[in-house]
């Protein structure tokens, strides 16, 4: 059975059709005002166009008169010159003569004359090259000299068509306003009804308090029924925040624990070996406090990340960079790294790629972020194959591995922050959801893919290429 939604009905029924007359009427208010003023302007230009005619057809008729100086003269002293520009078109369909001395190109279209030459009269509206829009109007004078074959008048239509934007604005505030005071009145009509919701308060409280033990029992297929869904789902998301959140807890403790518990214990060794006499087990002490260090460091600063992100403090320092950069520095960290492990990094490096505008550190924490994911998540003989490349508009890298894989019902929870898929590797669970943050920033996207468990995972970062001006 379909929802019976009361604000679905209300802008159907009442909304929806008030909307649509109100859209029909403006449009044609638009076209009305346009119209009534292009066609003034048009008649507007006829008249006197005509009365130039008028004069020219007295002086065709005076036998004594010099047609053709008499026609300059009358393009010299036309009194509208400085709005509308009078030519004089000679037999040949070339504009010879004009009112402010400039002729157009002999290239230029002039539909108004053709027109003109074929009923008698003609008239054009339309655009010149440097984007201005015109009024044209042209009437033939073949019959009063054999040299000219026809006058033209063309005038600016940008005043007009301001004037026109200006009522077009007035109609859509007068839209505008109607509908605010519709939707005003029917929101106000709809909350009479859907008051009702505030008995279900007392259990929103306890979802307030922490228990998220109890649900709303649903009796309702309206918006009263939609919102008690609705509180469920969430009592439903915080659960598993809250679970989540403990686990990330546990999961940091625990990646904390770790590294320093290493230090300690190498950094008490240490004091006791002579330098001298085991060298080895100095360096080899020295080596598992920079790593312990590094990796403590690496979780600091997504912590730190993420914590900028929440408070919405994080920025870039973004500025035109080189991806393929920032992305062999990335692949060089683990390149030593993987060989140790007995993996393979497989680098397809092209010579080059279009430049991005980025926070270079950013995106190159986020290649880090995922080669790294890719080498844990990979066992000893697994191989990691890295691509970078051009797309239509954007520059895609993609980092794909033979590794654990992950689960199809994880794949779309493995961006969400302290989600981990696989509890039996390092990590804190924020990595992804911080580099997410930091690719959606730059108006890209990070995708992940895989075909299931052990079969591997392809992760796909797109960034907008930088487009030359």
């Amino acid at each position: 059975m379909a929802k019976k939604s009361i604000t679905k009905r209300w802008i159907i029924n009442n909304l929806g059709v008030v909307v649509l007359a109100l859209l029909i009427i403006s449009m044609a208010i638009v076209y009305a005002i346009q119209n009534y003023f292009y066609s003034s302007a048009r008649q507007y230009l006829f008249s006197r166009i005509n009365a130039v005619t008028s004069v020219l057809s007295v002086h065709s008729q005076d036998s004594s008169a010099n047609f053709s100086a008499e026609m300059r003269t009358m393009l010299e002293t036309f009194s509208d010159k400085d709005k509308i520009e009078l030519m004089a078109i000679n037999s040949k369909g070339r504009v010879v003569l004009t009112s402010s001395g400039f002729s157009p190109d002999a290239d230029d279209i002039m539909p108004d004359y053709v027109q003109a030459m074929e009923t008698g009269e003609g008239s054009h509206t339309g655009r010149m090259r440097g984007g201005e829009k015109i009024l044209a109007v042209s009437v033939p004078i073949t019959s009063m000299n054999n040299e000219y074959s026809a006058v033209r008048m063309v005038t600016s239509l940008t005043e007009i068509d301001n004037t026109i934007k200006t009522y077009t604005l007035a109609v859509m505030v007068v839209f505008l306003t109607v509908i605010f005071i519709i939707i005003t009145i029917g929101l106000y009509f709809a909350g009479s009804i859907v008051r009702p919701i505030r008995q279900i308060s007392g259990i929103a409280r306890k979802f307030a308090m922490g228990d998220f033990s109890v649900r709303i029992e649903n009796n309702s297929d309206d918006e009263i029924g939609e919102l008690c869904t609705a509180i469920n789902h969430m009592a439903d998301e915080l659960s598993t925040a809250e679970a989540m959140k403990n686990e990330f807890i546990s999961s940091v403790s625990h990646e904390l624990r770790t590294p320093l518990t290493a230090i300690k214990g190498w950094a008490e060794t240490l004091m006791f070996v002579d330098s001298d006499t085991s060298p080895d087990t100095m360096k080899k002490g020295v080596g598992v406090i920079v790593n312990e260090t590094e990796r403590l460091q690496q979780m600091v600063e997504e912590l730190l990340d993420f914590s900028r992100m929440q408070n919405g403090h994080f920025t870039l320092q973004s500025a035109v960079m080189d991806v393929l950069a920032e992305l062999g520095d990335a692949v060089l960290i683990y390149s030593e790294k993987a060989r140790k492990e007995t993996k393979e990094i497989i680098y397809d490096e092209p010579e080059m790629l279009p430049f991005v505008f980025g926070d270079k550190n950013r995106i190159r924490q986020v290649f880090i972020n995922v080669i790294d994911n890719a080498v844990k998540y990979s066992s000893a003989g697994d191989r990691v194959t890295i691509k970078a490349y051009e797309s239509g508009d954007n520059v895609v890298v993609s980092v794909k591995d033979t590794g654990v894989g992950i689960k199809q019902s994880d794949l779309a929870k493995v961006k969400t922050k302290f989600y981990k898929a696989n509890h039996t590797r390092r990590g804190s669970g924020i990595g992804l959801a911080v580099a997410d943050e930091i690719i959606s920033m730059h108006g890209g996207t990070l995708s992940i893919d895989s075909e299931g468990e052990g079969l591997g995972t392809t992760v796909t970062i797109t960034l907008p290429a930088k487009k030359d001006k």
